[in-house]
């Protein structure tokens, strides 16, 4: 009898890379990283959407390059070995996939790094020419929508996915899975995961996934 196939579902900011994120990683490179961060607290703490933080975020970053992203992407404090666990993925028959709120010229990049896919919001070409749509912009529910569709995309169920997140815009998508996995995350999310991981090494957060298997 053939083996159950399992889709792993990372979130990036906060979970990939450790204390950090991609608005802020970006805003960096440009010298912003003061503006950044009071977005960021408006986001977190004051209900700001999605959204209305990526239009603030394109008009902070209207001159930003190709160039810029590559050095946010390399400079970026991510765990230690996503390349590794995401080989390992592959070479059980399992998949492997990446939903960030972040900008997809950003999450994009990680398909070098192995993934089969990887969905961020959807933005205007770089460099910037046309505004933000909001409507490509993705939500908390927005990921368990794409969730949706990968499983349908690689032949598997909900029931056969293991999900990876920080915070509470992971709540949503950690509702629906059956094993999730709180990483460096407060106490918030961690109380809704199956396991909860604090640390700099995804080997060891990937570990807990197959625990009591």
């Amino acid at each position: 009898m053939a083996s159950v196939r399992r889709l792993h579902l990372f979130d990036l900011d906060g979970t990939l890379i450790r204390g950090s994120a991609a608005a802020v990683e970006i805003s960096r490179q440009l010298g912003l990283s003061a503006e950044i961060a009071q977005l960021e607290s408006d986001f977190l703490t004051r209900g700001l959407a999605p959204g209305e933080f990526a239009v603030r975020a394109r008009e902070l970053w209207a001159e930003l390059t190709v160039a810029q992203v590559a050095a946010a992407f390399d400079g970026a404090p991510w765990l230690a070995g996503i390349r590794e666990v995401w080989a390992d993925i592959r070479e059980r028959g399992d998949y492997c996939a990446v939903i960030s709120l972040s900008p997809d010229f950003f999450v994009s990049r990680l398909l070098g790094w192995g993934v089969h896919a990887a969905h961020g919001s959807r933005w205007p070409a770089l460099p910037f020419v046309d505004p933000v749509d909001r409507a490509g912009i993705l939500t908390p529910a927005a990921k368990v929508k794409i969730a949706n569709q990968l499983c349908a995309e690689f032949g598997v169920s909900m029931d056969d996915c293991v999900a990876y997140g920080d915070s509470m815009s992971d709540a949503e998508i950690f509702a629906v899975v059956p094993r999730s996995v709180a990483v460096n995350a407060d106490h918030h999310l961690s109380g809704l995961a199956t396991y909860a991981y604090s640390g700099g090494d995804l080997r060891e957060a990937y570990e807990l996934a197959y625990v009591q298997q």
